[in-house]
């Protein structure tokens, strides 16, 4: 079976939908995150024209809402990372900052991690898995609290919160985003997100059964085959 780097590297870009994201930065500056010519863009916002292009609606409330996938496993946005009363309300050790230009807020009261992920479909989500997982196990492990925040807290920190999910728990993608969905209802990660995390689950899926054993897996192709009969 092919190993989950291959899969990764065999993941096609080609049929996933154009998207560009926006972000606040902590200083209030807007950039903007694209793909142009099989390139990662990142440009500073400009006021909207009477061009086309994306557009946005600014909202100016705060996000704090945290998601409590796990005692110990957090979900929010950038806004909830920077208020140190909802930090300590939720006695956050640890946290992973997977957006882009978001600066961390508190260097000094917390451990952090930072990697820049761009919310585009075209973003190999599963190249990241590696290292995101290993600090949320670290921070477990310390019997610390993470919050894994990206800029709105909707697609890439869910991404990877589904995915580290899907991973330590053995379960499966459905059942990794009910769980999280439930904790923060506006997650949405992106088209390319979703379709790899699927692709994940297959390659789980494989991985499990090559590390089973002969006789257990006979026993599962004959509990397979007589349920279709």
């Amino acid at each position: 079976m092919h190993s989950l780097n291959q899969e990764i590297r065999a993941f096609s870009r080609n049929n996933l939908r154009k998207q560009c994201t926006r972000v606040t930065t902590l200083t209030g500056k807007k950039i903007v995150e694209t793909w142009k010519d099989a390139r990662i863009q990142v440009v500073q916002e400009v006021e909207p024209s009477s061009g086309g292009g994306c557009f946005y609606v600014q909202d100016p409330s705060s996000d704090l809402q945290v998601g409590v996938v796990k005692p110990w496993l957090l979900l929010g946005s950038q806004d909830a990372a920077h208020d140190l009363d909802v930090l300590k309300k939720h006695k956050v050790t640890h946290i992973l900052n997977v957006a882009y230009g978001v600066e961390n807020a508190f260097p000094d009261e917390f451990t952090y991690k930072n990697i820049s992920i761009l919310d585009l479909p075209e973003t190999s989500i599963l190249s990241y898995f590696p290292e995101c997982f290993e600090f949320v196990e670290q921070a477990k492990m310390k019997d610390g609290v993470v919050l894994v925040h990206c800029n709105a807290g909707v697609s890439r920190a869910a991404a990877i919160v589904i995915g580290f999910l899907m991973n330590s728990e053995e379960i499966s993608f459905s059942s990794a985003f009910s769980l999280v969905k439930n904790a923060r209802p506006s997650i949405c990660p992106n088209s390319g997100f979703m379709e790899q995390l699927r692709m994940y689950q297959e390659v789980k899926k494989s991985n499990i059964w090559d590390k089973l054993p002969e006789s257990e897996r006979d026993r599962n192709s004959q509990v397979a085959d007589d349920g279709q009969m």
